[in-house]
């Protein structure tokens, strides 16, 4: 059996920035072993994997993987996913306005795909409305433990700790300053103590501001049970930090927008865009957009 496959870099325009994505086209008669054994061969944050729709309706229905496990929602796969699907319809360097609907585990998603100029932009609405899960978490101390950070490096503003779910579920961390953000490294078996407490494998750290003076938030994502030590840039904790900003900044009815930052750290620059509308204090939808460049495409020979 062969399969073409692609690569793309995500939230970036630039070449060699960004999240590496692998896309699988034609993934209809693979296993879900198969699946797995090729994420773990391309070894990336995320593969996604594209097979026909359940509903002919839709555009595609797809899989996404982790090195480790397969996993219901994820951003980066999303949005590039929708890119390369939206460009094969459209000659190159023409201008489109489009919209691609992907059937995901989580659920659908659809996702508005456009290119004005040379790299094309998405922005997905996400399946699941970000929660709050309702379960003790870590304390203070053994947060700033497990990340090599002291107690009062953690909380800014009414930011403190949070877990919500959203499909998958992270546990975000809020930290009062970039330097404490660039400091911060996972430490075992403090780390593997802390996650497993909450059933997960991930912690999303974020402080205020970026190198770019209209960016809201930096963000840094470890999971490095999951096979990814650290993520440039993820699309579903992007996704429920909505959750975590309803709650912390008491987000008042309408449209909320914040442009993020990822991934600099480790030398991959991703640049997000987060929306989310809020109605009676609760939020009702939740976007995530940005571009994505390919890097390379091949043949998967089984």
């Amino acid at each position: 059996m062969k399969l073409t496959f692609h690569t793309y870099n995500v939230f970036t325009a630039q070449k060699f920035a960004g999240n590496p994505l692998a896309i699988v086209e034609d993934a209809d008669a693979l296993s879900t072993a198969q699946m797995q054994t090729i994420a773990r061969e391309f070894n990336l944050s995320e593969t996604i994997f594209i097979r026909k729709p359940a509903d002919p309706s839709h555009t595609a229905s797809v899989r996404i993987f982790f090195p480790t496990a397969e996993i219901p929602f994820a951003g980066h796969p999303t949005v590039g996913c929708a890119i390369h699907l939206a460009a094969k319809k459209y000659k190159p360097g023409c201008a489109f306005e489009t919209v691609i609907t992907l059937e995901e585990v989580a659920g659908l998603v659809p996702v508005k795909v456009s290119r004005i100029g040379d790299v094309p932009r998405a922005q997905f609405t996400a399946p699941v409305v970000p929660f709050a899960v309702d379960m003790p978490l870590p304390g203070i101390a053994d947060v700033a433990q497990a990340l090599s950070l002291s107690p009062s490096d953690i909380g800014f503003d009414g930011h403190g700790l949070g877990l919500y779910q959203g499909g998958p579920r992270f546990f975000y961390v809020p930290l009062n300053s970039r330097e404490a953000l660039a400091k911060a490294k996972v430490i075992e078996p403090y780390w593997s103590r802390m996650v497993s407490s909450m059933g997960i494998g991930n912690a999303y750290l974020y402080t205020r501001g970026g190198g770019n003076p209209k960016t809201s938030f930096r963000g840094r994502m470890y999971a490095p049970t999951d096979g990814i030590p650290e993520d440039p840039a993820t699309g579903s904790a992007t996704a429920l930090l909505a959750a975590q900003l309803l709650t912390s900044e008491g987000l008042g009815t309408g449209m909320h927008r914040w442009q993020l930052e990822q991934g600099y750290e480790m030398g991959r620059p991703s640049d997000l865009v987060l929306e989310a509308d809020v109605a009676d204090a609760k939020l009702v939808a939740v976007r995530v957009a940005g571009q994505a460049v390919q890097i390379m495409s091949g043949v998967l020979e089984l």
